[in-house]
């Protein structure tokens, strides 16, 4: 006899319940590292405000790996805090200027605003941009490799 502790027997009838959902609550799952790093943001690709998950331009997307905030033409970002004062940071950061293939690694200096765990404002060379988290499942399958 298969035995059922409590906790699992009301997660497999909240499972059962939600069947008629359909695949698209299970696709809706995101199982993605919770924040943290440098910044306490949840890991994973973020667009500008006013862009949608779905099919971001490459000049609106910003991936949060832990450790830096790499844009789609940079990589292997990191970010070296200068000072912060409650939620706003002051970082040179470092990244290979290159998508892909060899670079040069760049330093620049930014400000990094933390809204919550799941968005941010970056402020480079004066210019400011709110990034908003996307949930793998929301992004186009092009991008979906780079959120994981």
């Amino acid at each position: 006899m298969m035995h059922i502790r409590p906790l699992h027997a009301c997660l497999l009838v909240a499972a059962l319940g939600a069947g008629s959902v359909g695949s698209a609550a299970l696709a809706s799952v995101d199982l993605s590292p919770a924040p943290g790093g440098v910044y306490q943001l949840k890991p994973g690709i973020y667009v500008a405000r006013g862009s949608g998950c779905d099919a971001p331009a490459n000049a609106a997307i910003r991936q949060y790996d832990g450790r830096g905030i790499a844009t789609a033409h940079s990589r292997a970002c990191r970010a070296r805090v200068r000072t912060r004062q409650g939620s706003r940071y002051t970082v040179d950061q470092t990244c290979i200027d290159a998508g892909a293939g060899p670079g040069r690694r760049q330093t620049e200096r930014q400000q990094v605003l933390v809204r919550d765990a799941l968005s941010f404002t970056q402020t480079i060379h004066g210019g400011s941009t709110t990034y908003s988290y996307c949930p793998v499942y929301q992004l186009p399958p092009d991008l979906r490799p780079a959120a994981r």
